[in-house]
């Protein structure tokens, strides 16, 4: 059993020729699904192939926060509606962890061939963040103990996986960053009061499987 894709929900709106409904997925998530979101940087006005934060290096460009800062991150409705409402186009940025989901990224090709390896072997995903070059699997909060046993168990961890765990962050659909819209590959179940989501151990293996098998070990935006 898998989520099934709903890319009608109103998280991917569409107001007209005004872009995505940002301020609506942002208050679906923190009004609705409790998950604790602030708005992220965004692209530089001036040049849209670089990151509007002082860092010339950025390693997420216009996907991570800035101003406010991550701690900042809220559940609070009335202030992710002034946020975007001051700032209509800034990505969503998910603080992980805690009572917000983490996440499991990886290079999207091998992404791709770790969610068919998981759905050969009838394993029930939650939802799936994508983006041009990565994609993220949602997973219940882990802690860095529990993590550090399930990499050890590993033989070989690839460089290009990334855990988003608590202290993260992780833009969610449909915000659009330097490197293009973040969408879900796999979208929420309609009518949750919170998305379901897998425990990470039910998704390691497969992931750096995945990635041990396609040769991917450098790291990766």
């Amino acid at each position: 059993m898998r989520e099934i894709l709903g890319r009608r929900r109103r998280l991917l709106s569409r107001r007209g020729d005004e872009g995505p409904d940002l301020i609506g997925a942002a208050l679906t998530f923190a009004a609705e699904w409790q998950w604790p979101v602030l708005p992220g940087v965004a692209a530089d006005p001036q040049d849209g192939s670089r990151c509007a934060c002082p860092d010339p290096e950025c390693t997420v460009p216009g996907a991570h926060p800035f101003d406010p800062g991550l701690l900042a991150a809220t559940t609070d409705a009335r202030m992710v509606r002034w946020w975007w409402t001051n700032r209509p186009t800034a990505p969503v940025v998910l603080a992980t962890g805690g009572k917000a989901p983490c996440a499991v990224s990886l290079p999207a090709l091998p992404a791709a061939r770790a969610l068919d390896a998981l759905d050969r072997r009838g394993m029930r995903l939650g939802p799936v963040v994508a983006s041009p070059t990565r994609w993220a699997i949602l997973v219940k909060p882990y802690s860095l103990e529990q993590l550090g046993e399930l990499l050890y168990a590993q033989d070989f961890v690839p460089g290009s996986l990334r855990f988003h765990g608590e202290g993260g962050y992780l833009a969610l659909p449909p915000s659009v960053t330097v490197q293009g819209e973040v969408r879900w590959e796999r979208a929420p179940l309609p009518g949750s009061a919170s998305p379901w989501v897998p425990d990470v151990e039910a998704v390691v293996d497969a992931v750096v499987d995945a990635l041990t098998r396609t040769g991917v070990s450098a790291p990766e935006m």
